[in-house]
């Protein structure tokens, strides 16, 4: 029986919902105070059996990335499984580095495979623990925003204030 620790922070997108497990190990979080949204996010073969609100480790490193240390959510665990290429893709998208956004493309490029535009997009949109493996760092071709699960202006607020421009 595995069970995990589900905590809502507010934040200046809006409410932040995070769940980790028994270790700390964040396994979904985002921009939404509907726990069962962020639980959905989790890959089924890691979702815990049983949820209780409390505090996670990890809702310092949010406050504090809200504060201006963006570097604050780097030595969050997380924890979501996947296949070798998605593990893959997941370390990558963890050393985009604030302020430079990579597209779709170059992000295919850095995971060795640069057809791989779709599965590069794949990867993105099936990370469950957004904000600390930060999918909302890759952009369209041409610097559009392309999507992102917990909405588009929640990413242009994570861009903007990691490029030095914070929203007031």
């Amino acid at each position: 029986m595995t069970a995990a620790t589900l905590q809502t922070i507010e934040t200046p997108d809006g409410a932040f919902t995070l769940i980790a497990d028994s270790t700390g190990a964040v396994l979904a979080s985002g921009w939404s105070a509907d726990p069962d949204a962020v639980l959905a996010r989790i890959r089924p073969a890691l979702r815990p059996d049983t949820v209780r609100e409390g505090e996670t480790d990890a809702a310092s490193a949010v406050a504090a990335y809200y504060a201006g240390d963006l570097a604050a959510i780097d030595t969050v665990r997380v924890e979501q499984g996947g296949t070798d290429m998605q593990r893959a893709g997941w370390e990558a998208l963890r050393r985009i580095q604030p302020g430079h956004p990579l597209t779709y493309a170059e992000f295919a490029a850095a995971l060795g495979s640069a057809n791989a535009v779709r599965a590069a997009a794949s990867i993105c949109a099936k990370n469950a623990p957004a904000l600390f493996v930060p999918c909302h760092r890759v952009l369209r071709t041409g610097g559009a925003l392309g999507g992102f699960a917990w909405g588009v202006e929640v990413k242009r607020a994570l861009l903007d204030r990691e490029s030095g421009h914070a929203l007031v």
